[in-house]
């Protein structure tokens, strides 16, 4: 936001929306010292994976999958079938706001969205880095997979460059310290209304949700201050400028910038959102709209063309894991040290269906199953819960979990 918006906002007393919309979760611990600190990634692939390709013909065997067959790192991975979000059967594509909230409904009109699962993790494993979580997606639709805690979507930074150098590149000191100084402004304005609330007798909830604003927002920008003084990690630009398959390029190097903020300790929550796009997009072997693609109702000239973009997707993917796994760290690799979580919306893109979502978690440390079939339609958010667990969070339930089920192994 310009300086000129801010004091816009000020000038006819809207402070706390502001501060609202500006507040990020911040975490409230951090790993212990000398210890290599837990990392997540969340990966939602918005028009899923063909299931004949994704899921083992075999149970338990990996390389009963087309798809997965060829990964490097298959012993630290496992396959969850038939996980779902409830609620979901009449959503078609808005069921990609629910993914890491798992809030029914999303297409109704009065739909309102809750928390996602990586917001409430940044909140206890990313306070100790300069960005407490970095949300990606392919392109500029205004919103992805992360939520804040009232419902209210994230945008996502979608162009590689400018997060390349959000990361890494020179900070404008001036800018920053300007920006801060505005956000004080906020903070004092802020004080000034609850003040008046006080004054006025008005209701005690209002009062101390103001309360609780201005203290998230003074942690802020105490946060902000300390790391305008931190300089950044000067690491070689990798990103790719290959055009002849764009969308695939896209793909590559939006992991390859969440391997270089891990790496760096940049950041510990990360989201990625693959949305779907109109138009064709253009992968070694076809060019295709991908959404029209995905409704292949079997045909196999159609399912083939979609079987190369879906293979791309996960060639990319393959690489963003084993380079993880490539990189040491004290008590393991990097890979050991972050959960990947790999997902879908659609369990059926062709179908708009929602049941039996693809889904696989790598790496976390966990002892991986390789291929865990359960036994009957489960919600993704008892997986969800399990990680919130195994990230520090004492939350007694998800979204629609319905309890633990020791889907992960320690």
């Amino acid at each position: 936001m310009s300086d000129y918006d801010r004091r816009a906002f000020l000038k006819f007393g809207a402070a706390l929306p502001l501060a609202l919309h500006s507040l990020q979760s911040r975490a409230a611990t951090g790993s212990q010292a000398g210890t290599s600190p837990k990392r997540i990634i969340f990966i939602c692939n918005s028009l899923g994976f063909y299931k004949a390709n994704f899921f083992p013909s075999k149970r338990g065997d990996l390389d009963t999958s087309p798809y997965l067959k060829g990964l490097a790192v298959r012993d630290k991975m496992t396959v969850f079938e038939n996980l779902f979000h409830p609620g979901m059967d009449t959503s078609n594509h808005d069921s990609e706001k629910s993914f890491l909230t798992g809030v029914p409904s999303p297409e109704a009109a009065n739909f309102v969205n809750k928390i996602s699962i990586d917001q409430v993790l940044a909140r206890e494993i990313g306070g100790e880095t300069r960005f407490p979580f970095l949300s990606f997606s392919i392109y500029d639709r205004g919103w992805g997979c992360s939520w804040n805690d009232r419902g209210v979507a994230i945008p996502p930074m979608h162009d590689e460059r400018a997060i390349f150098d959000k990361l890494f590149g020179e900070e404008d000191l001036s800018a920053k310290r300007r920006q801060i100084e505005s956000d004080q402004q906020i903070v004092r304005s802020l004080h000034r209304d609850m003040e008046r609330l006080m004054a006025g007798g008005s209701d005690q909830s209002k009062i101390d949700s103001y309360r609780a604003v201005i203290t998230e927002l003074e942690e802020q920008l105490v946060h902000e201050e300390f790391w305008l003084k931190a300089k950044k990690p000067e690491v070689p630009d990798t990103l790719s400028d290959d055009q002849e398959f764009s969308f695939s390029t896209k793909v590559r190097n939006l992991f390859e910038l969440a391997k270089l903020a891990f790496q760096t300790d940049s950041t510990r929550v990360i989201t990625v959102s693959l949305d779907w796009i109109y138009g064709a997009i253009s992968v070694p072997g076809v060019t295709g709209g991908w959404h029209t693609l995905s409704h292949h109702g079997g045909n196999a000239d159609v399912l083939a063309r979609l079987s190369r973009i879906e293979a791309d997707i996960l060639r990319h993917l393959n690489r963003f894991l084993s380079e993880l796994d490539g990189v040491d760290e004290k008590g393991g690799t990097l890979l050991d040290h972050t959960t990947v979580v790999i997902g879908s919306n659609f369990g059926d893109a062709s179908n708009h269906t929602c049941n039996n979502l693809p889904t696989i978690v790598a790496g976390g440390g966990f002892r991986h199953q390789a291929h865990t079939v359960l036994e009957k339609p489960t919600p993704l958010c008892n997986l969800y819960l399990e990680i919130l667990r195994r990230h520090g969070g004492d939350a007694a339930r998800f979204g629609s979990s319905t309890g633990e089920m020791g889907l992960l192994k320690s």
